[in-house]
């Protein structure tokens, strides 16, 4: 088929960036609906999609970036993967340590490290690899996943505090620099969970394959939604002996996620790219065009109003400019939860504004 630019990929990249900002900019995190919230352990939620979709477009973008490159392990294309996964890798350490830099108890992994790691491995496995080779390598990641965690572990192998990603994040970083959002030092973007995260990139290689080799759009999206139900079975079904767990980025979650994500793009395509009905995707695809910079640009907005911004509310007390928005507006308006609800939509559509207008200027931003 031919590989002209197919807006349904910027348009559910543009989706996934939307639906982050969403679930990350709620008024408070006291209120917030369930399905806007990660699944507390075992079993997902709609929030756990937003991450391994925007994982699995980066390897459906890849099988389109790589070819420029030439197929095989050439200098030009290992220096443009390396160059790009420290330039993620450096941004995302950057993030973390806004505004206070404080390198003493800094997070060294994250949201954008991850994303770093995923691409960089994944990139190099597709340079030097030949296809039948990368499938193997996919179920080799898969089960060897499996077995690490199993033997690996001690007491309850997939629980919070024993698991063995955790165990290495801990000696390898220290728990200063580890994320502590769980009650206890764990980093749910760790390295050891770094591994399975590149099986999803490649997941969104071999789409791209599929979307390229297929004659027509139609036989694309029929291929995509075949494989996207075996992978929703197939990681379903696995979850009985290896729990589906966003935290661990378990082998089942890759399936199960992945073959959403393969379900998902499918209808998209049918949708715009078949069907011609585009309109109602326009502001998806303004964010889908420069999505790592409009990520970055919305977690610097709200740590510069929760620590930098600071608001007297009476002569002795003040609050962040994050809260005071939320107290002060969005409550009054809509009650606590909706409140918190509107605020975290009203900042989606703020930074659509932004990305509208980087996309009426033509500026379209790479990293």
């Amino acid at each position: 088929m031919e590989t002209k630019r197919l807006i349904a990929l910027d348009v559910l990249r543009g989706i996934t960036i939307a639906l982050m900002i969403l679930v990350n900019t709620p008024g408070s995190w006291s209120y917030v609906y369930a399905p806007l919230r990660h699944a507390k352990w075992h079993g997902s939620t709609p929030t756990d999609f937003v991450f391994p979709f925007f994982l699995f477009i980066v390897g459906v973008s890849m099988w389109y970036s790589l070819k420029k490159y030439g197929r095989g392990f050439t200098k030009k294309g290992l220096l443009k993967v390396l160059k790009r996964f420290l330039v993620i890798f450096l941004l995302g350490l950057f993030l973390n340590a806004f505004p206070k830099f404080n390198f003493e108890k800094l997070r060294i992994l994250g949201v954008l490290q991850r994303i770093a790691i995923a691409y960089g491995i994944a990139a190099i496995l597709c340079l030097k690899f030949n296809f039948k080779q990368l499938v193997f390598l996919f179920f080799a990641i898969l089960f060897g996943y499996w077995a690490l965690l199993y033997f690996g572990g001690t007491g309850e192998v997939y629980s919070l505090a024993s698991n063995f990603p955790r165990k290495i994040d801990l000696f390898v970083f220290g728990e200063n620099h580890i994320y502590k959002g769980f009650g206890i030092p764990f980093d749910p973007e760790g390295l050891i969970s770094s591994i399975p995260s590149v099986a999803t990139v490649l997941l969104g290689y071999f789409s791209g394959k599929i979307i390229t080799t297929s004659t027509n759009l139609q036989l694309t999206v029929k291929k995509l939604m075949i494989f996207g139900f075996i992978g929703v079975v197939v990681g379903k079904g696995w979850s009985f002996w290896f729990p589906i767990n966003k935290a661990l980025w378990t082998s089942t979650y890759v399936l199960y996620t992945g073959g959403f994500a393969m379900l998902f793009l499918a209808f998209l395509l049918w949708v715009i790219d078949v069907k011609g009905w585009k309109k109602w995707s326009k502001p998806f695809l303004h964010f889908g065009v420069n999505p790592l910079i409009i990520f970055m640009l919305s977690i610097l907005y709200v740590k510069i109003i929760i620590y930098l911004i600071k608001i007297p509310v009476t002569s002795e007390k003040t609050v962040s400019g994050y809260g005071y928005l939320y107290q002060h507006i969005f409550v009054p308006v809509a009650g606590y939860l909706n409140g918190s609800l509107l605020f975290a939509i009203t900042h989606v559509l703020l930074f659509w504004l932004l990305a509208y207008v980087l996309y009426r200027k033509k500026i379209f931003i790479k990293i």
